[in-house]
């Protein structure tokens, strides 16, 4: 599947000013206030001032809209959402969902003696504050929408009274009128409330949670002020290779509040991210760390590093291991991927994540271990719909260290060493009987050809004859 806090002024404040958003010179705590609340239906704290998702908007990745194509092929999407409060120590993670939207009523009996039984539906998921839970899932697909070429969703779970559920995003006020129960999200904007459903027997849950916060990107995918990139190359722009993976927004900054367990989490420039992936399933076998609250480094920090076991195309069963690590620090991206480099992983079933990396001009070691249980979360599958599929936690202990490479290729001058006690990590597949340990292996084939630098964006100049998606 998926900042630190404001430390002294990062070498590129100035350049992430389009965002609306600079860094003091002064370590400033973000000051976030954590209250508890008398019941549900105590007043809400102020909204946080909301803004319509503005077209040509800085930062915006490859990949940010929905690639729903309207044809019956085995299809899902999904979108991770993470808030991290540094003062309290509590991460939250919205996790949302929709399979098989070809068929937004379900399936009959002709639809599945026609495309064979398939699962279809909505969910939504929260791993929030101590690792608890929330699930909210309805076979129907008929009231979830998604923008074609940008990063906003949203669904209806329960409308309001007399109210007819949206199919685009509107005003908070609006949303609020005519949303009992679902949620939107956008790059700047994300507010919903959810009930659970009470299919989780088998995890810690809460019955209810409500929010609403406004998000200023910092780090797409790629250098601050550049075009970014597709986080898996040129060819997530085909229905081949899947599943596919987009970061959308490696870090950013929130401000707004989180209802949990009966307690209200206020915030204020709490570090968030946000990612995605689509296509037919998920991969066989996955491991994923990601953090952006560290320690012991100047300037603002963030990580994400993945790697899966997927099925390439055709008849015969192959899977290949990609894997990739990416840090944007001090306003540059260091990217690892197969393509200029190798990566490396020993990951544990859990409890241990080491992950190393190495390109023409850089070298990147990180360990994430954990004595957290882990929180099982679902995945949309092929085989079983939106099922217990991984296990995650936001108690990570990381440990990342980067390096400028010699000409022998060994570890020159370091230029990150940082530590985190607030790492999200998962295993997710399986089956996990021992510790894997690996090397990335693609067909070279595939690795020249994402060498090549396309950029799929430009060759459809016009929006219209653009494919879903990018």
């Amino acid at each position: 599947m998926e900042i630190a806090t404001l430390l002294p002024r990062s070498p590129f404040s100035t350049a992430i000013a389009p965002c609306g958003r600079t860094f003091p010179a002064k370590r400033r705590a973000f000051r976030p206030r954590r209250r508890a609340v008398v019941a549900l239906s105590a007043p809400k704290p102020p909204r946080p001032a909301y803004t319509p998702t503005p077209r040509d908007r800085e930062l915006r990745t490859p990949h940010s809209g929905y690639h729903f194509d309207g044809t019956s092929r085995l299809f899902f999407e999904g979108w991770y959402f993470k808030v991290s409060i540094p003062e309290c120590k509590q991460s939250f993670c919205f996790m949302y969902s929709v399979e098989n939207p070809a068929f937004p009523k379900g399936m009959g009996m002709l639809d599945k003696a026609i495309h064979g039984s398939r699962f279809t539906g909505v969910g939504a998921q929260i791993l929030g504050a101590d690792d608890k839970y929330i699930c909210q899932y309805t076979e129907e697909s008929r009231n979830f929408w998604g923008s074609r070429h940008e990063l906003v969703l949203g669904n209806t779970f329960k409308a309001g009274k007399e109210s007819t559920p949206p199919n685009r995003e509107v005003p908070p006020q609006e949303f609020s009128k005519r949303v009992v129960e679902g949620f939107q999200a956008s790059p700047i904007w994300h507010q919903g409330s959810i009930c659970d459903d009470g299919r989780s027997k088998h995890v810690q849950t809460v019955k209810t949670a409500r929010w609403e916060y406004k998000t200023s990107p910092v780090y797409g995918w790629g250098d601050v002020n550049t075009k970014q990139k597709s986080t898996a190359g040129w060819p997530a722009a085909f229905p081949v290779f899947e599943p596919h993976w987009q970061i959308c927004m490696a870090g950013g900054l929130s401000t707004g509040w989180i209802e949990w367990d009966g307690e209200l989490f206020e915030f204020e420039n709490a570090p968030s991210y946000s990612e995605k992936n689509w296509g037919g399933g998920f991969p066989r076998k996955w491991y994923w760390v990601q953090c952006n609250v560290f320690e012991g480094v100047s300037g603002e920090v963030a990580l994400t590093a993945a790697g899966g076991l997927r099925k390439l195309p055709g008849v015969t069963e192959y899977f290949e291991s990609p894997a990739l690590i990416g840090i944007h620090y001090g306003g540059t991206f260091y990217e690892f991927v197969p393509w200029n480099g190798t990566v490396s992983w020993e990951i544990s079933p859990w409890g241990y994540w080491n992950i190393s990396a190495e390109n023409d001009a850089y070298l990147v070691e990180l360990e994430a271990t954990t004595k957290d249980p882990g929180t099982p979360l679902r995945a949309p599958t092929v085989e079983a719909g939106l099922a217990t599929a991984c296990k995650d936690t936001c108690f990570g202990e990381l440990k990342l260290q980067m390096w400028e490479r010699t000409y022998d290729g060994s570890k020159g001058k370091m230029i990150l060493d940082a530590t985190s006690d607030m790492a999200a990590v998962e295993v997710g597949g399986g089956p996990w009987f021992t510790t894997w340990k690996g090397k990335t292996a693609s067909p070279e084939v595939l690795n020249q050809a994402l060498r090549i630098p396309l950029d799929m964006e430009s060759l459809f100049p016009v929006s219209l004859l653009k494919p879903p998606g990018l």
